[in-house]
């Protein structure tokens, strides 16, 4: 199985939105991280520019990874400066750790 890797930088105030969106598509699992920084949208208020978002990661067959992408990128766009950005990574192989065996989700393919 080819697994990619989509990771989701998105506004706080999106991230029920996307997870509603996926779970509505049969995504197997995700990851959310809050994290800090700027990129296009600096916010010049704060002393160091820093902005709050999510992290969202998701591990998913490689021919869904744009399915997955285009799903997020829906439901967190407002069409503003600082609503995101969205990657897709391809992955070598996901293991288990609790079984130590590859994964093999039908659900990612």
């Amino acid at each position: 199985m080819d697994f990619c890797k989509v990771t989701a930088i998105i506004r706080p105030d999106y991230l029920e939105k996307v997870e509603k969106v996926l779970q509505a598509l049969g995504v197997p699992g995700l990851s959310v991280t809050k994290v800090k920084g700027y990129g296009e949208y600096v916010d010049f208020y704060t002393p160091d520019w820093m902005c709050t978002h999510v992290r969202v990661e998701v591990f998913i067959g490689q021919r869904r990874g744009d399915e997955v992408a285009r799903a997020i990128m829906e439901a967190a766009h407002t069409g503003m400066i600082g609503d995101g950005v969205i990657a897709v990574s391809p992955v070598e192989c996901v293991y288990h750790i609790r079984t130590r065996q590859k994964c093999t989700y039908d659900a990612c393919e």
